[in-house]
């Protein structure tokens, strides 16, 4: 047993729904001096045969079970610059993508990232799962990432072609290996797949709810069939399973009651979802959000 691993530790604010979760280990990196101890952790992990978790801001995890039987990692590393001349961003992998583009744009009049205004989560979590809004991704301006070989004990850095980007994915997920420590984006030009002239704010604001949950939680099909629209296809939007529901603002929002909400209420409606509109609509929604 190491001795800087936490036991049994509370971990139900790491994830949007705030669902009762406890982990059997936990450990809290804030700075890269902690890397070392991470290595060992995960060392630790692997000879015990215990899964190993990293997490963020949580904003895109779903626990599955009251208590994780393994050892939860929390990336809390920050700290940004930005080079206006040359319009190139340097950030740590914790700082939050949402006050990164709301910062540019106030203080520098920089409004490339300005899809990203309210979008949560990290920098970290968005290169992981190519996040994006309004066909706007992190692979959009992406140059590098720097990262930390946990089973080797080394830093590499891998550039945007070898961190093989697709529709919320990237070379990461396959890797696990890997700790994002930081980034580097271009923001000197545009760079995106399609043209958007949503007012993100306002949709946020007046489009989206509020409450404990991870966003969007099902990938949509294709650019003109969104998981939303199939959901409320077949009558589910406002639907509720115990303390679990899909959003009545937004259907492809799923939603809980935080602490009141058990884990399988969210699990067990996620399934009659996916099996309903496999039944009705021949389509399989695939998930966005990581069920842990």
């Amino acid at each position: 047993m190491l001795s800087f691993l936490l036991k049994n530790q509370e971990i139900w604010h790491y994830s949007g729904y705030k669902t009762h979760v406890i982990a059997d280990f936990f450990y809290e990196i804030q700075n890269e001096i902690d890397l070392h101890f991470l290595h060992k952790a995960y060392i630790f992990s692997q000879e015990n045969n215990l899964p190993f978790l990293i997490i963020g801001w949580g904003t895109n995890i779903l626990f599955s079970e009251p208590v994780f039987r393994g050892v939860v990692i929390k990336n809390s590393l920050t700290g940004w610059k930005y080079d206006n001349e040359k319009r190139i961003l340097q950030t740590h992998s914790a700082d939050s993508i949402w006050n990164i583009a709301e910062s540019i744009e106030s203080e520098y009049q920089n409004m490339i990232w300005h899809r990203f205004i309210g979008l949560p989560g990290s920098i970290g979590g968005a290169i992981y799962g190519n996040a994006g809004c309004f066909w706007l991704e992190a692979e959009s301006n992406f140059l590098s990432v720097h990262l930390y070989d946990m089973r080797s004990d080394k830093k590499i850095t891998l550039t945007k072609e070898e961190m093989q980007f697709s529709y919320r994915s990237s070379y990461l997920k396959e890797n696990n290996d890997l700790f994002i420590i930081s980034a580097d984006f271009d923001l000197a030009r545009i760079n995106e797949k399609y043209s958007s002239d949503v007012d993100n704010i306002y949709f946020r604001e007046h489009k989206q709810p509020k409450g404990n949950c991870c966003g969007s939680f099902f990938k949509n099909p294709s650019r003109d069939t969104s998981a939303g629209m199939l959901i409320e296809s077949v009558w589910l939007k406002w639907y509720h399973h115990g303390w679990a529901y899909w959003s009545e603002l937004h259907a492809n929002f799923l939603m809980s009651e935080g602490e009141s909400c058990k884990p399988s209420d969210l699990i067990e409606l996620i399934r009659l979802t996916q099996e309903k509109v496999k039944q009705e609509k021949w389509i399989d929604l695939v998930n966005e959000v990581k069920i842990i």
